[in-house]
Formats: C-alpha cells, structure tokens, sequence
C-alpha cells in the first residue's frame, strides 16, 4: 500500500480524493497583474494548489543560437524558436514570487513551485513553500534533486521521457536526500500532448515499481485524460491554466480555462468516488429498486379453482410475489380462494 503525503493542508494518496494542481507557467504574458488574475481563478475554480516554475533564462540555459540551443523547426508551438528567447518569455520573475505566493494564501490555495537550481531553492525556501516538483527534463539532474530533498519537504516527481533506471535513481537519491513523501506523475513531455499517447496504464505500475502515490502532469487538450487517470490510480493531477487561450502566450494551446479546471476538479472527484469499493450486491442506493424487481404476479381477477395459466398470471413488475423462475410449477395448478387483478401470487393461493 502506497503512502499518503502531506502538501500544505492535504492528504495526497491513494485514499484521497484528487489533488487537482492548477499550473501558471508562463499564461501571465510578462503581466502580474495577469498573473494575479489567474491566481484568483484559480481560487473560484475549486482546484487545490497553484504552481510556479521558478527560474530566469540565465539559470536554466545560456544565451547561446546555435542549432542545439533551438527547438526542432517542426514542432507544433515553438518551432525553431531559440531556448533563451523562449525562456525569456515564459519566465516568472522572482520579484513576482513574494505577491503571488501572498494571493494564493489569502484565497486558500497552496502554493509550491518546480526550481530549476540552487538559487530557486533559496528563493522558494524563504516564501516556506510546503513542497517541491521536479520537472520532467529535470529528473537526470540528481545533485538539483538532492538539494530539493535536503528541505527536507514532500517532492513531486514528473518522469516524462524518463527510462525505469532514471526514475529509480532519482527516487532513490530523494529518499536518502530526506524527501518528506514522494509522487511520481505519469507525464507525456510533447506540448500539446496526444491522448493516444498518455499510456495511463503505466499509473499503477509505477505505483507498484515503487510503492509511492501516483498521479499525471497532462498536455493534453480538455479533461478527459486526466479524469480518467483517476480509474487507474491517479491521486495527483497537474493541468496548466490560463484566463482565456484566445490570450496566446507560451503555453496556452494545451491550458485550460477557468471553467474547464472547475470542471476537472468535478469530474475528477466525481470519479474517485464512482470507484467505490469491490462488493457485489445492492448498494443503499438501490433498496428502492429492489421493490421493483420482477415477479409473479395475478393479473386477472380470478376465483377459487380456476387454473393457473398464462394469461392470469405473469412475470411483472414490481416484486412481492414468487419468482418469476417458479412459473414452470405453478401453471396447471388452481386458485384456492378468489384473487383480485394485482396481487402477488404467493404458494397460499394455489
């Protein structure tokens, strides 16, 4: 049985409804006063917690133009566009950390981020963030992961493009780095992501390769995906949002709106509690539904010693009366006592 985590105020785990985390990402376009208003959406949505992404340009890659320092000419959003310009853009200035960590406590959200280096750390360790995530690219960086894990916070972990050695490396160096708890996300790293590629059914083999709470870190378009990661295991869902996409903005192809995250955060506990337990048999729910189980039933008036015959008596709804299996004996047999049209036939009357 996989552990259960605490981030801020919430249990993350397996026995827990989904812990929905509404990423910022770039969506505040340069503003913050953007960048306040999705916190506030945010808020009204109903999801959980907000995350940042914590670094500058400079810290997460140099100002370099050569063909490695660019993304691939054919990719869907960012074709051809050199890493530092992008990163430009879609940074949050650590000046805007203070007041957004300040927002989202005062509307009752927790609010952690993903650093991409030790002066992220420092940063993030002075606003008390109450846990870490590793980003996918940056699962292979085991010294960054075992600064994050000395805080000696709960760590979440994306493992997109990560082979099962990468993954239980980094486990293992969060574990003995001192991680208060650890979920590995499930995560497709392409921007936006297809459905088709999601492979959902790898939730619980890594819950199982590694006996932790787990969960998914969606690009894919809308919520279905993400909802359906909750049959499979799913205690943690990440999706990043934005106020409108018609805004543009780095990452706003595969965000959602404000409507749609409260839409995520429905669905998603409405299936977590669909799961329900293994029992077979009638719930509470349908003890009503049982009166109106077939059975035999008089459905002519008939009086003492007329036959049974198909014709007076039937297979109906509601229940009361023999079960419908016990026709084959009672046809042929008589009425003891004259029956009114609806009552269940019972062997006293025959």
């Amino acid at each position: 049985m996989t552990a259960t985590i605490t981030i801020g105020p919430h249990a993350v785990g397996a026995g827990e409804r989904p812990f929905v985390v509404a990423e910022m990402s770039g969506n505040h376009n340069g503003d913050l006063n953007r960048a306040l208003a999705i916190v506030d959406a945010v808020a009204e949505s109903g999801a959980h917690a907000l995350k940042l992404q914590t670094y500058r340009p400079d810290t997460i890659t140099i100002d370099v133009d050569t063909p490695a320092f660019r993304i691939s000419s054919g990719h869907e959003l960012w074709g051809g566009e050199n890493l530092y310009r992008l990163y430009q853009r879609a940074h949050t200035p650590y000046e805007w950390h203070a007041p957004i960590f300040e927002r989202a406590r005062e509307r009752g959200l927790t609010v952690f981020s993903s650093p991409f280096d030790a002066t992220a750390v420092e940063l993030l360790e002075s606003l008390d963030a109450p846990a870490y995530k590793i980003a996918s690219s940056e699962l292979v960086d085991l010294p960054l992961i075992r600064l994050v894990a000395s805080t000696g916070k709960p760590m979440v972990i994306s493992t997109g493009m990560a082979t099962v050695a990468e993954i239980d490396a980094a486990v293992r160096t969060a574990r003995a780095g001192g991680a208060a708890g650890i979920v590995l996300l499930a995560c497709t790293a392409s921007y936006p992501a297809p459905p088709a590629d999601s492979n959902l059914r790898r939730l619980p083999v890594l819950a199982g390769a590694f006996d932790l709470p787990v969960g998914l870190s969606d690009h894919t378009p809308g919520i279905g995906v993400a909802v359906a990661s909750v049959a499979l295991g799913a205690c943690f869902i990440e999706k990043h949002v934005t106020l409108d996409r018609a805004d543009g903005g780095v990452d706003s192809d595969f965000s959602l709106n404000p409507t749609e995250l409260a839409a995520l955060v429905a669905e998603s506990g409405r299936a977590y509690a669909a799961l329900g337990g293994t029992a077979i048999g009638p719930t509470p729910a349908e003890r009503e539904g049982l009166r109106f189980r077939r059975s035999l039933y008089v459905v002519e008036d008939v009086r003492a010693g007329d036959p049974v015959t198909t014709h007076n008596v039937r297979s109906i709804r509601p229940a009361g009366g023999l079960v419908p299996v016990e026709i084959d004996r009672v046809l042929g047999r008589t009425f003891t006592t004259d029956v009114p049209r609806g009552t269940p036939l019972n062997w006293n009357l025959i």
